[in-house]
């Protein structure tokens, strides 16, 4: 038998037609978390016209089931009986990350992905053409930062995302650093004060503080009121780009080496060597791509959505971090991984 038509009669198209139509499982998600459909859910079960009503959608009934089942399908909500009288409820996933009204809530990320990161998405083809961005830049003029932090709402918008998408790889690097050596530890771009306050409550032993831009004291000042965290952790401001950085024993950077390009990259880890003291430790906590660039698909995309939003910043390997930490003169280094696309990557001075 002809090797091609053995071919066709093992494979099939399926895998390729569900990774094309990805964008409809991403969209119905997005969608129910800017509804915020598993916070207005809670605790409770509610028939399809309950929840309907609740969301404010359409009357029509048809478009309601299809979309609540379609979440059933995707086993993001569970449903009891069918039919009319048949009740959705939250599974123990959504309930747990997708609820507003819980401290372990990550749909931040997804609301800027729905509100942002989509519409850019589909200019991808554009920016691998073109090498430019494709966010804000391309119809304002204005870099991303800039547009980000002359509007309150969308800076806050952005950090809560930024809280969600890095909320679980935190607590996973405090779990398995070893701070014993230290007394000091400064998280450089750290926003509202997520890792810095983990940090705090976990290591009493250390001083803490949180860097990040001046505008982003009074969004970090106040989550960290809420984590009952206020006076624990010092809110240090200045621009890393332009300023030495703060004095520590351990100097972090959670999802921020990737935002840039490598002049950018190289920029940062400088700054860390030279703000650290002999023995110092530098931590980078990414979606780090695997050194043989096969497996982290997310880390992969990640790196994209660089590309889309900076035009020449990228994602990259613990052995591209590692090279880099050489030429400026770290001289040990260790991977941590976190979760399975996730790791801390560790240069020691």
């Amino acid at each position: 038998m002809d090797k091609d038509v053995m071919m066709t009669t093992t494979l099939t198209p399926a895998r390729l037609l569900d990774i094309g139509f990805g964008f409809t499982r991403a969209q119905t998600l997005l969608t129910a978390t800017a509804l915020e459909l598993f916070t207005k859910l809670g605790d409770s079960a509610m028939t399809a016209k309950e929840l309907g009503d609740k969301l404010g959608l359409h009357p029509a009934p048809r478009a309601r089931i299809d979309f609540f089942d379609a979440l059933v399908s995707l086993q993001i909500l569970e449903r009891l009986g069918s039919g009319e009288k048949a009740l959705y409820r939250n599974t123990p996933e959504s309930g747990l990350f997708l609820d507003k009204s819980k401290p372990s809530y990550v749909g931040g990320i997804l609301e800027m992905s729905q509100a942002r990161l989509f519409p850019f998405w589909a200019d991808l083809k554009t920016a691998l053409v073109t090498g430019k961005p494709q966010n804000e830049i391309k119809h304002s003029g204005k870099p991303m930062f800039d547009e980000l932090y002359a509007d309150p709402a969308r800076l806050e918008q952005f950090m809560r995302a930024m809280s969600g998408i890095s909320r679980g790889n935190f607590q996973a690097f405090v779990d398995q650093f070893d701070f014993s050596p230290y007394q000091t530890y400064c998280d450089v771009g750290g926003a509202t004060g997520l890792l810095a306050g983990m940090v705090a409550r976990a290591k009493p032993h250390l001083t803490v503080a949180n860097y990040d831009l001046p505008a982003v004291a009074p969004i970090a000042k106040r989550s960290l009121k809420e984590q009952g965290l206020d006076g624990k952790v010092q809110i240090l401001t200045g621009d890393f780009l332009k300023e030495n950085l703060p004095q520590a024993d351990v100097i972090s950077m959670g999802m921020i080496l990737h935002d840039w390009n490598m002049d950018g990259k190289m920029h940062l880890i400088r700054a860390a060597y030279d703000a650290l003291p002999k023995g110092g430790a530098f931590v980078v906590i990414e979606h780090m791509i695997d050194n043989e660039r096969r497996t982290n698909s997310f880390g992969l995309m990640l790196s994209l959505n660089m590309l889309i939003e900076f035009g020449d910043a990228f994602d990259y390997t613990a052995a591209e971090f590692e090279g880099w930490c050489r030429e400026v003169g770290f001289t040990r280094f260790e991977t941590i991984p976190l979760t399975p696309v996730a790791s801390a990557a560790v240069a020691y001075k």
